[in-house]
């Protein structure tokens, strides 16, 4: 069987459908591209409507947050301005409280005016015997002075009943026992030292011996007596106008000496022996009772002139604060 050959005709109708078919595809995709550009043109619109709308919400919560920040700010001022007002009002209850106190001591005053009269005097009188002692023994170095004012101070508080001041009695006891126990004044014992010293200085050999050998020729023992050998480079003072030079300077520094006791000079006192030293080896020759002057002379500049106690004045102390707490 033969296959039928087309015809003119129909392939004529087969060509004009292919055009035809195009136009549709071309359509189909103008029409795909047109929706995709309009949904895509839509999309970006509302994009930005929703990062307007939230440029726009957050500008608001800024807004909010600085309109809270502004009542916060305001609420501190209010709160400072609060609690400066209740400091004011706290001063002013404790000014009315001290001033209702101070009525109140008035009161007790006048409802009993003798005994608190003695008592008020009583202390004032303490405070002052107090006060000599200590200045007695500070400034003055009056030992014996500052303990009898002590003891009066002891006898005045033994008339003082109230128990309030039961342990000021306790601190005067404690340092009147420290007072007693204190030695002798060390600036007395300084000066009494050192006047027994410069008394024993006359009595210093002014020429050491020398020793005779007993193998010696008889004329050189004999006129041994007679002549006395000394070394030419000698430093000690030999001409008379040398030795009353150096006796003044020594009487000098024993003066200064005295005189830094006196104001209980330490350093003073100590650069006035040390002068001293020197003198005296320029005075008198090396011999063991020149050595043993020396030994007294750097014994006494070792001395102390202070008197030392740490309790001195914790009586009034006390009392004072004790008063002033009233």
């Amino acid at each position: 069987m033969s296959t039928p050959t087309p015809t003119p005709a129909t392939t004529k109708r087969r060509g004009g459908a292919a055009p035809l078919l195009w136009l549709l595809v071309l359509v189909a995709f103008g029409a795909a591209g047109w929706f995709g550009w309009r949904w895509w043109q839509q999309d970006r619109a509302h994009a930005r409507n929703t990062e307007l709308q939230s440029i726009q919400r957050l500008a608001a919560l800024e807004a909010r947050t600085t309109a809270l920040r502004d009542d916060q700010r305001a609420q501190g001022r209010r709160l400072q301005q609060g609690d400066a007002t209740n400091r004011v009002l706290r001063d002013e209850l404790l000014g009315l409280g001290q001033r209702a106190a101070l009525i109140e001591d008035s009161v007790s005053k006048l409802a009993d005016p003798e005994h608190n009269g003695t008592q008020a005097l009583r202390l004032d009188e303490l405070e002052i015997v107090l006060g000599l002692a200590q200045q007695r023994l500070r400034l003055a170095g009056d030992l014996g002075g500052a303990r009898h004012a002590y003891a009066l101070a002891a006898t005045l508080l033994e008339g003082i009943h109230d128990p309030a001041y039961l342990s000021l009695r306790q601190t005067l006891t404690q340092e009147r026992s420290a007072i007693d126990a204190l030695p002798d004044d060390p600036r007395a014992v300084a000066a009494g030292r050192l006047d027994a010293f410069a008394a024993s200085l006359p009595a210093l050999p002014t020429s050491t011996p020398a020793a005779v050998d007993p193998q010696a020729p008889w004329w050189r023992r004999a006129f041994s007596r007679l002549i006395e050998v000394r070394p030419a480079n000698s430093s000690v003072a030999v001409e008379p106008g040398d030795r009353a030079a150096a006796l003044a300077a020594l009487q000098l520094e024993i003066t200064l000496a005295q005189a830094a006791v006196e104001r209980r000079d330490r350093d003073g006192y100590r650069r006035a022996l040390t002068r001293a030293d020197g003198w005296v080896t320029r005075l008198w020759p090396e011999s063991p009772a020149l050595r043993e002057r020396r030994a007294e002379l750097r014994a006494l500049r070792e001395l102390k002139l202070d008197i030392t106690l740490p309790t001195l004045g914790t009586t009034l102390t006390q009392l004072r604060a004790m008063r002033a707490s009233k």
